[in-house]
């Protein structure tokens, strides 16, 4: 397969934990060829199909220097145009914030979409499954939990639930979460930075005890758990366990509840073209729902031996070749009609 990868600048790479890293080696394994791109080199003109300038990349086998891990044939700015709809298959792997821009390009990766091209996760699910807010369809898996922008509302919430997390709707890594106790210290300074003064929409949530145990990272692919989690565990004294933040990772084989979660919440998800999911499940509560560039494959495989790498990509060939049949079937039906 013809596989194109969108994803931030193959140069910031973090090889050693880096999912999309691993696909890549795993797909270059099967035989693959190779294409990736940034977002702002996709493109769409009237009279043409969507469009992005790409570099044909094969991943080093055995890289000297973690930053060299691959090698192009094209450098900017000459990367060649590659229409998406003649790959087998297009990678959607930027990494959060999904801000105005990526918003765009998923809108782009749609109307690719329209003209042929397969896309994975798919863009109309990336838009509907904002990654704080996809857990509201899911209340019986989540702890008590307040979307708002107010502050009087935040106020009754802690003093209900009296130890609570604080947390901006388009944060990643852990970045500007907050832990307020009984005592309510700064609980009116934090809401006024987090919701700016009312302009801006935060989630608050009952604190979880059981973080101190781990932020467990639970990855479905194909609608189907992973065996293991990758538990984050705070480190020295942090509240959040986000690798990002500091947190070690633990890899552990599923609990019972993690795998009632995935076994309930995986099939509805993949039936939406979410082939890649990444649930955030604290204690037995879902916390997040993963789905931009879902991560720790690496940690995984290198702790149990579990391939998540070969997982996924078992399933993204399935994929591929249920799209094909199912396009050449409505072919054949059209032309028979």
């Amino acid at each position: 397969m013809k596989l194109l990868f969108i994803a931030d600048p193959l140069e910031s790479f973090k090889i050693a934990k880096d999912s999309t890293y691993a696909m890549m080696r795993e797909a270059q394994r099967r035989g693959h060829t190779l294409m990736a791109c940034e977002p702002k080199d996709v493109r769409w003109l009237r009279g043409e199909k969507v469009t992005a300038f790409v570099r044909d990349i094969a991943v080093v086998d055995t890289p000297v220097d973690p930053y060299e891990w691959f090698t192009a044939a094209q450098a900017a700015p000459h990367e060649r145009p590659q229409v998406l709809a003649e790959v087998d298959a297009v990678l959607m792997r930027k990494d959060p914030p999904f801000d105005s821009e990526y918003f765009y390009a998923t809108h782009l990766l749609t109307q690719a979409e329209r003209e042929g091209a397969r896309v994975f996760n798919s863009p109309q699910a990336l838009r509907d499954h904002p990654e704080k807010l996809a857990i509201l369809e899911f209340p019986e898996f989540i702890t008590p939990t307040l979307v708002t922008r107010d502050a009087s509302d935040i106020r009754r919430f802690h003093a209900e639930h009296r130890d609570i997390i604080l947390k901006p709707l388009d944060g990643m890594g852990g970045m500007g979460i907050f832990r307020v106790r009984e005592d309510g210290l700064n609980l009116g300074s934090i809401t006024e930075t987090l919701n700016r003064h009312g302009q801006q929409t935060v989630m608050v949530q009952r604190y979880l005890p059981a973080i101190a145990e781990g932020d467990k990272r639970v990855l479905v692919i194909g609608g189907q758990p992973v065996p293991y989690s990758l538990a984050r565990i705070p480190q020295g004294g942090e509240v959040r366990g986000n690798l990002a933040a500091g947190g070690r990772g633990e890899a552990r084989e599923l609990t019972a509840r993690d795998r009632e979660i995935a076994q309930s919440l995986g099939p509805i998800l993949a039936a939406r073209g979410l082939l890649l999911v990444g649930l955030d499940v604290i204690g037995e509560q879902l916390t997040e729902i993963n789905v931009t560039s879902p991560t720790c494959f690496a940690e995984i495989t290198a702790q149990t031996g579990f391939d998540v790498a070969a997982c996924f990509m078992d399933a993204l060939e399935r994929a591929v070749q249920a799209q094909s049949a199912a396009v050449f079937l409505a072919s054949a039906a059209g032309r028979n009609a």
